[in-house]
C-alpha cells in the first residue's frame, strides 16, 4: 500500500525556497566532510551556494542545523501521511507503512544521505544535536500515534512505546543501508517483520 500526498503542488516561490535549502544543506555536508567541522563557517557554506550569510540564516540557526537534513515541513508530511492511514489499521502496522513510504525517499536521496552518516561519524560532536531534535520530533509523533489509539494513559504508553520500537528499527535498517548495496525499503520491511514476529532469534549458522 502507497501513501498518495494530498499536497498541492507547490508554488514557484516555495520551490525556490526548497531548492535553496536543499542546496545549503548539500554544500554544508560536502565542506564538512572535506575539512571537519570546525574548518567549515557558515559563510563559507553561504559562499558555496552563492547566497549571503543572511540568507542561510532563514533557514537553519547554525551550521550543525544544515548538517541534520531535518526540516519542518518534512516532519509535519510524515505525520500527514500517518493521519491518511486507515484508522483500523495498528499503531505499528501504519508506522511501518509510514516509514517504508519514508525510506523511498531517503533512496532517492542516498549519496545524500551516506554522505551524512559519513559527517555525523567524523563529529561525534553532531550527535547531541541530532539527539536532542530527533526527541522534539519524536515527541510530535507520539502525539500523532497517539491520536489513533484509546485515550487514557494506557493509550499514551502504548504510544511511545510503538513509536520508540518504529524508529528504533528505521536507524538500525538505515545503518545497514549504508554498508550494503540493498533498497532500504526492503531492508525496513525486514526489520519490521523481526519486530512483528517477536524478535527470535537467528537460527544457528548450518
Amino acid at each position: 500500500m502507497t501513501i498518495v500526498d494530498s499536497t498541492e503542488e507547490l508554488g514557484r516561490r516555495d520551490r525556490k525556497k526548497l531548492e535553496t535549502r536543499a542546496a545549503l544543506e548539500r554544500a554544508a555536508l560536502t565542506l564538512v566532510a572535506e575539512r571537519g567541522l570546525a574548518g567549515v563557517t557558515v559563510e563559507d557554506i553561504a559562499e558555496a551556494v552563492d547566497v549571503s550569510s543572511r540568507t542561510f540564516f532563514n533557514y537553519f540557526p547554525s551550521k550543525e542545523d544544515a548538517l541534520l537534513g531535518r526540516s519542518p515541513r518534512a516532519e509535519a508530511e510524515l505525520i500527514e501521511r500517518l493521519a491518511r492511514v486507515p484508522a483500523e489499521m495498528s499503531a505499528l502496522a501504519a508506522l511501518r507503512l509510514v516509514l517504508l513510504d519514508e525510506a523511498e525517499r531517503v533512496q532517492e536521496r542516498r549519496e545524500e544521505w551516506l554522505l551524512r552518516l559519513k559527517v555525523f561519524e567524523q563529529n561525534p560532536s553532531l550527535l547531541l544535536k541530532l539527539f536532542s531534535g530527533g526527541a522534539e520530533a519524536e515527541r510530535r509523533l507520539v502525539a500523532a500515534v497517539a491520536g489513533r489509539l484509546p485515550e487514557g494513559p494506557s493509550g499514551t504508553a502504548h504510544a511511545e512505546l510503538v513509536t520508540a520500537v518504529a524508529l528504533t528499527a528505521f536507524r538500525v535498517a538505515v545503518l545497514r543501508w549504508s554498508t550494503v548495496d540493498i533498497p532500504l525499503a526492503g531492508l525496513v520491511d525486514e526489520v519490521f517483520s523481526q519486530v512483528a514476529e517477536g524478535l527470535p532469534d537467528p537460527n544457528p549458522p548450518a
